[in-house]
């Protein structure tokens, strides 16, 4: 009889089975077909997007703002995901329970208001 760690064990076998022939499928057609061009060339080698010769650079700069509000939409996503646990079981939690999710409201806002401050959450 198999005890919690052997279902767990089995579980990363197969995992990892799992993983190695996906990947290793791809691998050993590409080898058997010969399909897979071998051979680049100045054609196959340029940018090619939605059916269009591109215009310009193909390579452009973002503006490093996207990143700051795709962080804070990261935040607030964790942040929902650990008030939504907390919120169904505040019951059994308590007064603790209260206390530490406050604290950590408190460290959410004190970033969110650094940056704020700091006007990274201004568009320009």
């Amino acid at each position: 009889m198999l005890s919690q760690f052997g279902y767990i064990g089995l579980f990363l076998i197969f995992g990892c089975t799992f993983i190695l022939i996906t990947l290793g499928i791809p691998a050993v057609l590409s080898r058997l077909t010969r399909i897979v061009p071998r051979k680049p060339t100045k054609i196959k080698l340029e940018t090619y997007e939605c059916g269009m010769e591109t215009t310009g650079r193909s390579w452009v700069q973002f503006n490093f703002r996207y990143y700051i509000y795709a962080l804070m939409l990261i935040v607030m996503d964790v942040l929902a995901v650990f008030l939504y646990p907390w919120a169904s079981s505040l019951g059994d939690l308590g007064m603790t329970g209260f206390f530490i999710i406050a604290f950590f409201l408190i460290i959410v806002t004190v970033g969110y208001l650094y940056a704020w401050k700091k006007g990274a959450l201004e568009w320009q």
